[in-house]
């Protein structure tokens, strides 16, 4: 397997998985690795336990998080993709720095974070950040709280908040007084169930090479997790509207658009708000094709300081 030249560059997932390294950390996950017909070591991407143990592998062995786990229903990410977004929100910060900013003097705030917990834990442990994470369902983050109870020495860097109103999303979640460098969401795509099971039937087509007709929930995931009403567009557009109810309490508004479609839209709506820039970063993992948008109400020349007053 060659390298992911596609992905950031300070991307720990760039090399091709080494899998006795991996068993050596979750001996579990030997039964599930085997050679393919093109001889490359792998596993089968369409088995649910091959996918999740691989993930709890990845986060023991590069990020040092200790007894990884969900449950079966819930979304089970790819941990290349999720570190690539993180990258990147590091190179955003950047721009107004010399390098990189690290350390608890950055706060992030993860929308949805789900019970995989998954962008905290690689945001911290890349760059010593500290991360909140919200979510509107209680079992999720019940989860959440006991991947961190399981890793005490991330307790004093990681928050997490329950969101108790559907329709809001900083709301609840930022206090009056409370500013954070960047907020991150990965929000829900599809905008029906039907629509999310028709997409996991391509996918799970895609990686068997076959003509499957019924959808294998490989990555999991719940209905707050994959759909909501209006898909992406709507969850993006509530987000950039009550963004300009805390345009001074957070830096960087960033989120994932899967459909590039919906660019032109949403740049319209920011560009109603006044928000004073607007960046689009492209991304891509493999065959897929995503970016962060990303937007600000500080003016460039008050970014500078903007940790000094956190």
């Amino acid at each position: 397997m060659a390298e992911k030249p596609n992905l950031h560059p300070r991307n720990l997932h760039r090399n091709p998985y080494d899998f006795d390294q991996l068993i050596s950390c979750v001996p579990e996950l030997k039964q599930y690795v085997f050679v393919n017909a093109y001889e490359s070591v792998t596993i089968n991407f369409s088995l649910p336990k091959a996918v999740k143990l691989l993930n709890k592998a990845l986060l023991l062995h590069f990020y040092k998080v200790q007894n990884w786990d969900i449950p079966d229903t819930n979304l089970c990410p790819p941990i290349p993709g999720r570190a690539d977004y993180v990258h990147y929100l590091a190179d955003l910060l950047a721009e107004n720095q010399k390098e990189v900013p690290k350390g608890l003097k950055v706060k992030g705030l993860d929308i949805g974070v789900g019970a995989n917990l998954v962008y905290p834990l690689i945001a911290h442990q890349s760059y010593g950040w500290k991360m909140v994470g919200s979510d509107i369902n209680k079992d999720s983050l019940a989860n959440a709280e006991r991947i961190l109870s399981d890793n005490p020495d991330l307790l004093s860097a990681i928050q997490l908040k329950h969101q108790p109103n559907g329709d809001y999303i900083f709301k609840n979640i930022i206090d009056s007084k409370e500013k954070f460098t960047f907020s991150m969401c990965n929000p829900p795509f599809h905008d029906s169930e039907e629509s999310a099971l028709k997409g996991n039937l391509r996918k799970t087509k895609n990686l068997n090479k076959s003509k499957t007709i019924k959808p294998l929930l490989n990555f999991g995931g719940q209905q707050f997790e994959l759909w909501c009403e209006g898909g992406e567009l709507a969850f993006i557009s509530k987000m950039i509207q009550e963004s300009a109810l805390y345009s001074s309490q957070v830096l960087w508004f960033t989120c994932l658009v899967s459909k590039k479609d919906n660019l032109f839209k949403l740049h319209t709506l920011l560009k109603k708000i006044k928000a004073v820039e607007v960046k689009t970063i492209d991304m891509a993992q493999g065959q897929k094709i995503s970016r962060i948008l990303a937007w600000t109400f500080i003016p460039q020349q008050n970014r500078k300081d903007w940790f000094s007053k956190i």
